[in-house]
């Protein structure tokens, strides 16, 4: 295969790709948390979610930025057919990853009692020793997935996490399901639960709950183990196509220790930034479950009265696990829209850099439109939908099992993220295509900005009795703004390019408020006309409302998307058969 005839994923093709796979391991994630959820409870997930909060700044540290990295750089010597050099970059990320996951899965030992004492939750302690492993598997793992996004083959990248979400899947629930039938077993039996002497069925569950999540989280090792196999035996078989008439013709290598520098001062800015970030939700759950002690402790009574309905049942000591649980139910849709709008910025690291070495500055306006258009297109109607039809959404996935009771406090949280996660949505995009211009240090400081504002706002408002968890709300959301707000002028001025502003941001706002009064309606329609009906023994009433107001939504958004020409010709033509499809649409005056 000659360089000519190489095929390569274009930006909205690659970003497809890597969508569909979020997508479908959301769907996993979904099947996997609420049957989880309602395994090991709210307290349980507190626990679960805890765990990841130290995982992921950790985790962040020891890979985040060498894919960019790698991605960044391997498309840009592709441009200039130095395929030499594309391999030597490969090799040295391979050492680099091995060296990280080492550092990183002892960092994690290290830090996890100290992580513990200073949350106050020492029950969270089973759950980071048995994830600590996956770690090192996953920086294995990356170094494969930057390698072939930056040759702009996203499908590795793809199928590797989705075989790593379903091993996380099924290992996960049968491991938690085993440790919680070891554990009635014993109470039943009248023995000791996990080492304590417990009275009730209540206190079972309290001793049950940690190494319940514990059980859950050897699914996620297990996991990061099944997508590495895949990713080590596929570059086995199939390599990276470069042939040897490719490798023969291309100039002379950079020698290794210039390519690992490189790589090395490139990822610092993009490790910083991604630390910040990670760091600000590790200090994010410190704070918010140190600041729901200090605010329970004074105020218990009226808290069991604010919630009086959600907390009967639980112990005083997991009241502040309760609502931290709570709150966590939330943030399973809050990321949703998110980690499938990142997508376009993974696949803009190596459309854009490419672009970015020739200065091709048609490719970089048109690159820089795209993704923040699909963005904005994909997190408005998803976002609005969210925020109207949180409470229903909730009951449909949590009414039935053991987190049902923190339902209606979760339910304001996931509207107000819902309205907002447009938000979100553009920040890492944005993030991704600064760091393919040369500009990695500028997310870095807006993200510092943004984090302090976090953090002070969930200082003070988490503290407040009548505030407490949705104060954590607030926080994120003048974080994220600060964020988008920074990125959005320095991608502006770095690039040189005028937005079509009125393309990029009025037109999916304006349909994506059609989309959520569109979708309110339905439901409120269907709710009072559908008469109940069960399925194997469910309720289904619920679940055929949400459909449809969902697929009226949609409707809605779409036709007036259509309407009002919200999409655009070049969007169209970097999708797979996008000629085909943009003349057909355009025959209809749908696309100028």
């Amino acid at each position: 295969m000659t360089a000519n005839k190489r095929k390569n994923q274009s930006l909205l093709n690659g970003a497809l790709i890597l969508s569909l796979a979020t997508l479908i391991v959301k769907v996993i994630g979904v099947i996997y948390k609420i049957p989880l959820s309602n395994m090991i409870g709210t307290v349980g997930r507190g626990y679960f979610d805890s765990a990841y909060n130290l995982y992921i700044p950790i985790y962040t540290i020891s890979m985040a930025g060498l894919p960019v990295a790698i991605s960044k750089m391997v498309s840009q010597q592709m441009a200039m057919g130095h395929y030499r050099d594309v391999r030597l970059i490969h090799r040295v990320a391979k050492r680099l990853f091995f060296i990280m996951g080492i550092i990183g899965t002892l960092a994690m030992l290290i830090l996890a009692y100290p992580y513990a004492l200073s949350a106050k939750n020492m029950n969270v302690l089973p759950a980071i020793f048995v994830i600590t492993p996956s770690i090192f598997f996953c920086c294995i793992m990356s170094s494969y997935r930057g390698y072939y996004n930056g040759l702009r083959n996203m499908n590795p990248t793809a199928f590797s996490q989705v075989f790593e979400a379903g091993g996380k899947l099924v290992f996960g629930l049968i491991c938690a399901r085993m440790v919680i039938n070891y554990g009635y077993s014993r109470f039943e039996a009248g023995l000791t639960v996990f080492g304590k002497e417990v009275a009730d069925e209540t206190e079972a569950l309290s001793a049950i709950y940690p190494y319940a999540a514990a059980a859950a989280a050897a699914g996620v090792t297990l996991g990061t183990v099944i997508g590495m196999i895949y990713l080590l035996i596929l570059y086995k078989i199939k390599g990276d196509r470069i042939t040897k008439t490719e490798l023969a013709s291309s100039p002379r290598p950079q020698k290794s220790g210039v390519v690992a520098k490189n790589l090395i001062v490139f990822a610092i800015p993009v490790v910083a930034s991604s630390l910040v970030f990670s760091i600000t939700n590790l200090i994010d759950a410190v704070t918010i479950q140190n600041r729901l002690e200090h605010m329970i402790v004074n105020n218990m009574d009226y808290i069991r009265n604010l919630y009086s309905t959600q907390l009967a049942g639980v112990l005083d000591a997991d009241v502040k696990n309760f609502l931290y649980g709570a709150y966590s139910l939330s943030l399973d849709f809050k990321n949703l829209i998110p980690s499938i709008t990142m997508t376009l910025g993974v696949s803009a690291i190596p459309a854009l850099s490419a672009a970015w070495a020739v200065k091709n500055k048609r490719q970089i306006k048109v690159s820089i439109e795209s993704v923040l258009r699909v963005t904005m297109m994909v997190a408005m109607p998803c976002g609005i939908g969210m925020g109207v039809l949180a409470q229903p959404i909730l009951t449909a996935f949590y009414g039935s099992g053991n987190s049902a009771a923190g339902i209606s406090i979760a339910a304001p949280v996931m509207a107000a993220y819902g309205f907002t996660v447009f938000l979100m949505s553009l920040s890492q995009p944005m993030t991704n295509m600064l760091q393919a211009l040369d500009k990695a240090k500028i997310p870095l400081i807006s993200l510092s900005i943004g984090a302090l504002a976090k953090l002070i706002a969930n200082y003070i408002l988490v503290a407040i009795p009548s505030i407490n968890v949705n104060g954590a709300v607030i926080g994120t959301i003048l974080c994220y703004a600060i964020i988008v707000l920074i990125n959005l002028f320095a991608l502006i001025f770095t690039a040189k390019i005028r937005i079509n502003f009125l393309s990029v941001f009025i037109k999916p706002v304006f349909c994506g408020i059609l989309c959520g009064v569109a979708a309110y309606t339905s439901f409120g329609l269907c709710n009072r006309f559908i008469p109940e009906f069960v399925l194997a023994g469910h309720s289904m009433k619920l679940i055929f409302a949400l459909g449809i107001s969902i697929a009226m939504g949609g409707t809605v958004y779409l036709i007036s998307m259509l309407l009002i020409k919200g999409i655009a010709k070049d969007d169209v033509l970097m999708l797979p058969k996008g000629e085909k499809i943009a003349k057909i649409l355009a025959k209809y005056g749908f696309i100028e």
